[in-house]
């Protein structure tokens, strides 16, 4: 167990995350004075990864059917992903084992289309090069769904992620997110919430005599330790870290305002392989119907961007 002092444990390569939907380096954990941690690259309350809900997965023959004859020989999926994105993929307290919200879910995935995931550790940018080259079969990295990502490959959507705030348990400020005028704000450096949401916010304050205090840090357990510390009034940052910075904080944050430019989040896979986009598809069908899906993303705190339709490809297919 850690406890009362804070350890960014989770300082792994944060290189290529600027091509992710909201940040450019965010590793999401909390440990300050009375709580502890559980994954986020440092030791759980049991002293290895954390255990998180799996839920049921049985084999889907249809889908199993979709995927590609090469694939299912091989019988297993090599999956690009860059572990540096808590809670979505990050290295557990062995510095080896890959873990996190999309770990667990496209685990499930891959079983249900009878095949096992092999995930493996990489560059943010590198991802999608690789599934070209058939290094990889698949990328699970956080990939926000765009047009131009879906022109290089398949895009099976999954979650959506957008900017959420959270604040001290029960708001004592009542914090308005869009107009959070005379508070001081914690927010992650090189973030769109620092460059983009709140610069608008703060002229707009000052232009009203009330002044937003803007309290940048350089890693995303400094911010969430500020709001929790009672430096700053409120925090702002992807949905998924804020949601899981609320879980890990026990009763100490709350989020506030809800989600807003939110954006799907998609499993990479090459245009040649479009069976296994399908199955992936059906199977994520299958894992929502039987609450799997939604056990995965309740576990890990981020069940605010579950969705219920799984589409390949969305903005192709319009």
């Amino acid at each position: 167990m850690i406890s009362a002092n804070w350890q960014d444990a989770t300082q792994q390569n944060q290189k290529g995350n600027n091509m992710r939907r909201g940040t450019l380096a965010v590793a999401g954990a909390l440990v300050a004075t009375g709580l502890t941690l559980a994954g986020c690259g440092s030791n759980s309350l049991s002293g290895g990864a954390a255990k998180h809900a799996t839920g049921t997965v049985t084999l889907d023959k249809k889908a199993a059917a979709m995927v590609p004859a090469a694939l299912k020989k091989k019988g297993t999926l090599t999956v690009g992903s860059d572990a540096s994105y808590a809670p979505s993929e990050f290295l557990a307290g062995d510095g080896k084992t890959i873990e996190g919200f999309d770990v667990d879910l496209f685990t499930a995935v891959a079983k249900t289309i009878g095949l096992k995931a092999d995930f493996q550790n990489a560059n943010f940018d590198s991802i999608i090069s690789g599934i070209d080259a058939n290094k990889y079969d698949v990328g699970v990295s956080s990939f926000t769904i765009n047009s131009d990502r879906e022109k290089q490959a398949d895009m099976t959507s999954y979650f959506n992620a957008g900017i959420e705030w959270a604040v001290p348990s029960g708001d004592p400020k009542k914090v308005d997110v869009k107009s959070p005028c005379g508070l001081s704000i914690a927010v992650q450096t090189g973030t769109v919430e620092q460059t983009d949401d709140l610069p608008p916010k703060v002229a707009a304050c000052k232009k009203a005599g009330k002044p937003i205090t803007v309290l940048p840090y350089v890693h995303q357990t400094d911010v969430t330790t500020a709001v929790v510390s009672g430096k700053a009034d409120a925090m702002l940052a992807d949905s998924p870290v804020t949601q899981y910075a609320v879980k890990l904080a026990k009763g100490k944050l709350q989020t506030v305002g809800g989600v807003y430019g939110a954006a799907p989040y998609g499993f990479v896979v090459s245009k040649d392989n479009k069976g296994l986009s399908q199955a992936i598809a059906l199977a994520l069908k299958d894992l929502k119907a039987n609450g799997t899906y939604d056990k995965i993303l309740t576990s890990w705190g981020v069940q605010q961007g579950a969705i219920s339709s799984f589409q390949v490809s969305p903005h192709v297919a319009g």
